[in-house]
């Protein structure tokens, strides 16, 4: 296959990178700095270095998207993986300025890439979209992040309508707690965080069966999903237990 992956030069989508290539895939590897996409890429096999193409864009410029999307016509799989995460720390001074670059990278980052890769996608092919489980509860200090994966979740789910009629198939992917760089960042507690390595092994795996949703870890997914069943005013105030911890 033809794989393409954003946000591929750290973490889950720099482990996704590694496997596929493994595999015999060839892998557009999508990232904003080509110097570590260089350094990713002399870390390979001359096998895999061969089959590793390097797009370096931004997807929060629409015009660096578009003219680097616009002319793969042999994609098969798209990974659209990239995202970023900053928390509000004093909400009586957060600046909305935050939320936007939230959304500029979770959301409109996606819409961009959809935006170039429908006009080139052919019928068989499959984009896999990354939101999270945080999406589910209304987490304190998360109203960019999770308000963003949402959004994403969302707008993953009508594409999967509107595009099945054309042949493109679309996957949502809900991670938990992953050991990244991103959450390595954090300063709470992450029960349940599991390595990239397995969570590659669930996104490889479900979307080799065409699943139209993945989440993992499975039993984090499942307390989640039970949270998200409470009547809201428990779900607010547990949220304010974390907060007050």
């Amino acid at each position: 296959m033809n794989i393409l992956i954003t946000g591929a030069s750290s973490g889950i989508g720099k482990q996704l990178t590694c496997d596929y290539l493994a595999a015999g895939h060839t892998v557009y590897v999508c990232g904003r700095n080509a110097e570590k996409l260089d350094a990713f890429r002399s870390t390979l096999n001359l096998a895999e270095q061969e089959r590793f193409r390097p797009l370096v864009f931004d997807v929060t410029v629409q015009a660096e998207v578009h003219q680097t999307l616009a002319n793969l016509t042999d994609i098969d799989l798209a990974i659209l993986n990239a995202g970023v995460c900053e928390y509000v720390d004093d909400v009586m001074n957060f600046d909305a300025a935050l939320v936007e670059r939230v959304f500029a990278a979770n959301f409109f980052g996606v819409v961009y890439c959809c935006e170039a890769l429908v006009k080139v996608l052919r019928a068989g092919s499959r984009i896999a979209i990354v939101d999270s489980m945080a999406r589910l509860i209304p987490f304190t200090r998360a109203e960019a992040y999770g308000a963003s994966k949402a959004a994403v979740h969302y707008f993953a789910g009508s594409l999967r309508s509107d595009l099945r009629p054309h042949g493109i198939a679309v996957t949502t992917i809900s991670p938990g707690f992953v050991e990244t760089p991103m959450t390595d960042a954090n300063d709470f507690e992450m029960p349940m965080r599991i390595s990239v390595t397995k969570a590659s092994e669930a996104i490889q795996k479900g979307l080799q069966r065409g699943k139209p949703h993945i989440a993992f870890p499975r039993i984090f997914g499942l307390i989640l999903a039970a949270l998200h069943r409470l009547p809201y005013r428990w779900q607010i105030a547990l949220s304010a237990r974390m907060r007050n911890q």
